[in-house]
């Protein structure tokens, strides 16, 4: 006499182990796009802040006090996503010169994102996304020159 085997209920079983190996791995995915793609849209929107605030000055600022502000609008919109912004990853550099007619200012960021939920436990440089972000702004022909430039 052959028995036969009670299945019903496996088939429960064995899709939730299959949908918890397939989803905990596309969850991980995806925390780590958003990141990087808040990241990305950070330095954007820095860069871009940081070019006008270092154009738009008013009259008599130094060309330093300029940096100064271009720096801060930068850190703002970098808050604004939640990240923090180092001032070694900001670079501001003028052609031909700075805050004179006819220049341009470009503003270029660089910066990591850490990959989530990766402790520091595991020694070593912990895997991160390189994010860059550049914009050009241009001073303009007919303007007064500001600074001391």
């Amino acid at each position: 006499m052959t028995r036969r085997r009670d299945e019903r209920g496996n088939a429960v079983v064995e899709f939730s182990w299959l949908a918890i190996l397939l989803m905990v791995p596309l969850a991980y995915v995806m925390l780590g796009v958003f990141d990087v793609q808040r990241a990305s849209y950070g330095a954007t929107a820095a860069t871009r802040a940081a070019g006008r605030a270092f154009v738009i000055v008013p009259d008599g600022m130094s060309e330093d006090e300029a940096r100064a502000r271009a720096y801060a609008a930068a850190r703002v919109a970098m808050r604004d996503q939640g990240m923090d912004l180092n001032t070694d990853d900001l670079k501001i550099t003028c052609a031909p010169a700075c805050l004179q007619p006819g220049s341009t200012v470009t503003v270029a960021l660089h910066t990591k994102v850490r990959l989530p939920l990766i402790p520091d436990a595991l020694g070593g440089e912990p895997p991160a996304v390189h994010v860059t972000a550049q914009h050009t702004e241009p001073y303009g022909n007919y303007r007064e020159p500001k600074g001391n430039g």
